[in-house]
């Protein structure tokens, strides 16, 4: 049986600090499929949001509480009251949940930040985690920008924290300063210093400004600490956080080194989970990235191919089927009916009851049939890209026809869309198809969207892949994101317009309704 004091826990920040770096926000739908899917995947924590930012965030964090089998649900807070008492009112249904509260700690943080003294954020520290513990039992402090904090004041906060209540006190590099043997230093006489430091476990949250997250993660569990807070894929602000699929294949390969170390981490959904996260965030894993790269587990050069065919542990430290990856082997096509739907999106890690099998089916036919066979990718884009995704969407594509092509032909483009409870259709031209269905669409919304960026990529591959466009738009000096999916491109452009021009429908409606402004997140 494996030692328990050697088990080192997963927080995963995907849904908090992830989101944050990402051009636009998830929607509940996808946050509620990522938390899901990191459930399955074996982390022990997940933080689900940050629920005093909007009333919209609070739902999302209640709704995933309520959906988690396994992993403890989390919010952030800071050291506010008012954050403490949102967490609670979003998960204090649950029997378990975890608050999480923070309040810099570096000189320049608590001088030109808080405008305060050190004295009075160790004040706030104490209250706040005294006022958390009130609501549950499972309390975590962190002092933000801790890589930087003097160690004299950071022995004494962790004291402070603990002896007011904190179950965890997380130690993050919040601005990836330090190097490993500096930040296992922190960590190392942190257990040295603070007499009630085996009263808490510890905790490391670091990111990769300088490239050292993951090392400095791993520096941080051979001195002591027992809980690593990461992100899927590396995500999180700036350069990033600490990637799940690093320290946890790191000490599952290595554990022998690193002292028996382990996770509850089911390796084998690793891949599945990044290709998920990359695929709902439109953050694609770079190639060269370390466990879930394309290239991980390639072999070009002509030494390593002959060692890898007479032995792959040559050149291979691990298999591509330790961490899941695997050939496409399903097979759809208009023929196939609901049961093997049902079946293939649980193979995907989704679970019945949380999406509409009749509409995604319907959909499935509909892109069956212009493609002939439908992969797994193009399944899993469906439960992400649904014309009919938010019931509060205001704008939805009815039809749309184009007319391009050649040097003496005007490019024009026919919309109908709904809007609210009508349909409205709109004809017009452009300098090209995409601009002609832009123009139509900004006059069927009202909205003056101005285009600031537009992407394209292929979602799988050949010939008959889907289109994913990605669009930027500026209405008031404010930027709104959409995203759209189709084998057409025109299609998908249209509806990531229309994703756009549905996002600043919702943000008014909640600016109405609530009549204040989103408090962005930030946080370890």
């Amino acid at each position: 049986m494996a030692d328990e004091k050697n088990r080192v826990l997963i927080f995963d920040t995907t849904l908090r600090d992830g989101e944050q770096a990402l051009m636009r926000s998830l929607t509940p739908k996808q946050k509620l499929q990522l938390a899901m899917m990191l459930d399955e995947l074996g982390v022990d924590v997940i933080e689900a949001g940050f629920p005093i930012s909007s009333p919209g965030d609070l739902r999302s964090v209640h709704d995933i509480g309520h959906a988690l089998r396994h992993a403890t649900c989390c919010g952030l807070s800071r050291t506010v009251e008012k954050d403490i008492d949102a967490v609670h009112e979003a998960l204090k249904d649950l029997d378990h949940y975890r608050i999480h509260t923070f309040v810099a700690t570096s000189n320049i943080h608590v001088k030109d930040k808080l405008h305060r003294s050190f004295d009075q954020v160790v004040e706030m520290c104490d209250h706040c985690v005294r006022y958390a513990r009130n609501y549950t039992d499972d309390v975590e402090f962190s002092c933000e920008d801790a890589g930087r904090t003097p160690i004299d004041n950071l022995c004494r906060i962790v004291e402070t924290a603990i002896r007011a209540g904190a179950t965890t006190v997380n130690i993050p590099d919040t601005v990836g300063y330090t190097l490993p043997s500096e930040f296992g230093g922190i960590i190392r006489t942190l257990f040295e210093r603070v007499p009630n430091i085996d009263q808490a476990r510890i905790s490391v949250h670091c990111h990769n400004d300088l490239g050292m997250a993951t090392a400095n993660s791993l520096t941080a569990v051979q001195q002591g600490a027992r809980q690593i807070e990461v992100c899927m894929n590396g995500l999180g602000e700036r350069a990033g956080n600490c990637s799940l699929e690093e320290v946890v294949m790191a000490m599952k390969l290595r554990s022998g080194y690193m002292g028996g170390v382990w996770t509850n981490v089911v390796a084998k959904n690793i891949a599945r989970a990044s290709q998920m996260v990359a695929t709902v965030c439109n953050e694609p894993v770079p190639s060269h990235k370390a466990i879930v790269g394309s290239n991980a587990f390639a072999h070009s050069s002509g030494i390593h191919q002959d060692g890898v065919l007479k032995d792959k542990a040559t050149y291979e430290i691990l298999t591509p089927e330790s961490v899941g990856f695997r050939e496409n082997n399903l097979h759809m096509t208009a023929r196939s009916g609901r049961h093997m739907i049902k079946a293939e999106l649980a193979k995907l890690g989704y679970r019945e009851g949380t999406y509409d099998l009749d509409d995604v089916y319907a959909r499935f036919l509909r892109l069956a049939d212009r493609k002939g066979q439908v992969f797994d990718y193009d399944l899993e884009a469906l439960m992400f890209f649904s014309q009919d995704e938010d019931e509060s969407d205001q704008f939805k594509l009815d039809n749309l026809s184009v007319i391009s092509g050649g040097k003496n032909v005007i490019p024009a483009a026919s919309v109908r869309l709904r809007v609210g409870k009508r349909t409205r259709t709109e004809s017009g031209t452009g300098n090209g198809p995409v601009d002609a269905v832009f123009n139509c669409i900004n006059r069927l919304t009202g909205l003056k969207l101005k285009l600031n960026h537009f992407t394209i990529g292929a979602k799988g591959s050949g010939m008959d892949a889907q289109g994913q466009v990605d669009v930027d738009v500026i209405e008031n000096g404010r930027h709104y994101y959409g995203s759209g999916i189709s084998t057409d491109v025109i299609e998908a452009s249209a509806l990531a317009l229309i994703s756009a021009a549905n996002s600043l429908y919702r943000t008014r409606l909640i600016e109405e309704r609530e009549g204040g402004k989103r408090l962005r997140a930030v946080g370890p």
